[in-house]
């Protein structure tokens, strides 16, 4: 008994050995096992965390390279801030490099820090140049400067960038390689310790799985927007370069659509950014719906859309694309019991015709949807005529900023004489640029560039100062004489432009009432109400309004009766064939029964012939403008040929001098205008 007392008690002892020893394994196991998992796990972070403030220093790279292009070729006071914002954020993500990086990462930062450094010396100077329309000194600086030391720090950001996103790779296999390991050997101590590999079965998994789902976040945010769900700019550019690829190989076209909301500010000014955030997302997902599933919905940032069409047959195709697209924003929007109406601006490009890769696909894009914009056309499609910023339309526009600030434009002017009795009405002023290499500049060449980049606020001003001190000039010579100039629709929407006026009136003492302001339909239509505000105040101020080109628009007879308009000027395109054209000539006789039955004075321009002069005469047109009378001539020939006009015409009791006073409201819509500007043609 004794001695199987003493084997049981052996084999306990071995059994209570054998136990601590399968306890012991067990808890080698799981604490081995809870150690190479947390270890992986905080490599994995670490580097993912790493990567990430890399890839936040190339998008800042970006961004800045984005910036720096954008104030050259169209500088304005929002550009600067928004170029210091992406400097100040390389700086706070090199930052997270260094705090999260080793020794090798503290050292790329304090490199490219200070290669940073001077690049920000050199940006700072040649913004300063490009103030200053100094284009020559741009281009040096960028060539021996900035140009060199940002492909310094692009490449080293984005080559580390590249290496740390694989290192993130790497330590992430790392960690599911530890997985798999402990999966494996996690039954083999499965009968012993089944609660103990329960419960650490469990923290795995859901580490595992949170570690998978926070990737996966981090992922959609970096290639989403976050408020609508779309695609972003990157992911854009990658699906395109893809679908160029594609096109590369089945020889089908692609086509690029930029889509801009139209008022959207008005919107987040009026309802407040919640109304607004809630449009943008209704409005992304209408154009999902309108297309394919192959199509990508991207959302740029702001109230900018893009859509990409892969595999698209035809122009023509496209085209009915964007159809579809309109019609789907034509229907309201029902935000929160209010109902909104929305417009959009649309740009289309096409793979190949219009751009090699995803980049000039986009930019051509752009412009064709900027043109859209301007012109109130809806829709355009991308031609090289659109382009503003070749070479020589840079240097023209700095050119053209020192012809404004050297007053090297002149103008001409141009009479306009009452029908029947020839009596001199007024002069219109046209602006001249007598340009030292290219000779007589026409104003098509400049006036649109002036518009696109924020020339048109000086030109115009100086197109008004010019034209009222020329006004003085005459006055004190005794020929009293009214002045009219165009106006843009820039100029026109600008709060502020009645009191310039007001300010040039008093400058050269000219009485409100000889200076005209035209302007077209088109501009009146860019934005009625405000439009409406600006010309009451100039009526009130004295000052005559003309619309010009009338007839080339569509006209709203609610406006017409509302805004306090003089005077219509009918389109020389109708003046100019209403003697062999029957169509021209009913537009003409409708034109001036509806201005003469509003109270207006109706102007006829483009008249080159005797005959169409007396045929205006007849259906009782006021005035007329045109070559038949005389070519826009410089100030001292117009006196020389007024002088030679009075003695041949005399002066009829009957006839009146001065424009019409007696103000009558109207509005005309444009659904593809022209550029306006201070420089019409010369019929």
């Amino acid at each position: 008994m004794d001695e199987q007392w003493s084997k049981g008690r052996t084999v306990t002892q071995l059994a209570t050995a054998g136990l601590a020893a399968v306890l012991l394994v067990l808890t080698g196991f799981a604490l081995w096992a809870a150690y190479s998992t947390n270890r992986a796990a905080r490599q994995a972070d670490r580097l993912s965390r790493l990567s990430d403030a890399y890839q936040q220093a190339r998008f800042a790279v970006a961004a800045e390279e984005s910036l720096e292009r954008k104030y050259r070729l169209e500088p304005g006071p929002e550009v600067r801030p928004r170029y210091q914002q992406a400097a100040g954020e390389l700086l706070a993500a090199l930052d997270g490099v260094r705090q999260r990086g080793d020794a090798n990462d503290r050292a790329l930062v304090a490199k490219v820090e200070a290669e940073h450094a001077r690049y920000l010396d050199g940006i700072d100077r040649m913004f300063n140049a490009v103030d200053a329309g100094d284009t020559k000194r741009v281009l040096a600086i960028d060539g021996a400067e900035t140009e060199p030391a940002f492909a310094a720090i692009e490449a080293q950001v984005n080559a580390a960038a590249d290496a740390h996103h694989e290192q993130a790779l790497a330590g992430l296999r790392a960690l599911r390689r530890t997985e798999a390991t402990v999966l494996v050997a996690t039954p083999i101590a499965f009968a012993a310790g089944l609660g103990l590999l329960a419960v650490f079965w469990v923290l795995m998994l859901g580490y595992q799985r949170r570690t998978q789902r926070q990737a996966a976040d981090n992922a959609h945010q970096a290639l989403h927007d976050a408020l609508t769900g779309l695609p972003n700019r990157t992911l854009l550019r990658d699906r395109t370069n893809q679908a160029i690829r594609q096109a590369d190989r089945e020889r089908v076209p692609v086509a690029l659509v930029l889509l801009d909301l139209e008022r959207f500010k008005e919107v987040n000014d009026t309802l407040g950014h919640h109304y607004g955030d809630q449009l943008l997302v209704e409005v992304g997902q209408r154009l999902k719906a309108a297309l394919r599933g192959v199509d990508t919905v991207a959302r740029l940032g702001g109230d900018e859309f893009a859509v990409l069409l892969p595999r698209i047959d035809t122009v023509e195709g496209a085209g009915a694309v964007v159809r579809k697209l309109q019609a789907a924003l034509a229907q309201p929007f029902l935000l929160e019991g209010l109902t909104l109406d929305v417009e959009a601006s649309i740009g289309l490009a096409l793979y190949p015709e219009h751009g090699d890769d995803s980049d000039e696909l986009l930019q051509h894009a752009d412009i064709a949807m900027y043109v859209a914009k301007e012109t109130h056309a809806g829709f355009v499609l991308f031609e090289p005529s659109l382009d503003q910023h070749s070479p020589r339309r840079l240097a023209l526009l700095g050119e053209l900023r020192r012809a404004i600030d050297h007053q090297q434009l002149i103008l001409h002017y141009q009479p306009k004489v009452h029908a029947r009795t020839g009596q001199v009405l007024g002069v219109e002023a046209l602006v001249r640029w007598q340009h030292p290499e290219h000779g007589l500049t026409p104003p098509n060449d400049f006036i649109p560039l002036a518009e696109r980049t924020g020339l048109i606020g000086p030109l115009t001003h100086y197109v008004l100062d010019a034209a009222l001190c020329q006004c003085r000039q005459w006055q004190q010579a005794g020929h009293e004489l009214a002045i009219a100039v165009n106006v843009s629709a820039r100029r026109l929407l600008d709060l502020h432009f009645p009191d310039e006026v007001a300010g040039l009136l008093a400058t050269w003492e000219i009485p409100a009432r000889l200076l005209v302001v035209e302007i077209t339909e088109s501009t009146i239509m860019a934005d009625p109400p405000r439009a409406l505000e600006i010309l009451g105040r100039l009526n009130t101020m004295g000052v005559q309004l003309s619309i010009d080109d009338f007839g080339t628009g569509y006209t709203s007879m609610a406006y017409l009766k509302s805004l306090p308009v003089h005077e219509l000027k009918i389109d020389r395109s109708f003046v100019m064939q209403m003697t062999s054209d029957t169509r021209d000539a009913v537009i003409v006789r409708s034109t001036v029964d509806l201005g003469r039955n509003l109270g207006l004075r109706v102007v006829a321009e483009g008249v080159e012939n005797q005959t169409t002069l007396q045929e205006l005469d007849l259906l009782g047109c006021d005035a007329i403008q045109g070559y038949h009378i005389s070519r826009p001539v410089p100030p001292d020939d117009l006196i020389r040929w007024l002088e030679q006009h009075q003695a041949a015409t005399p002066t009829p009791p009957s006839a009146s001098a001065g424009p019409v006073s007696d103000p009558v409201p109207t509005l005309v819509r444009h659904p593809a205008a022209k550029h306006q500007n201070s420089s019409a043609t010369d019929h």
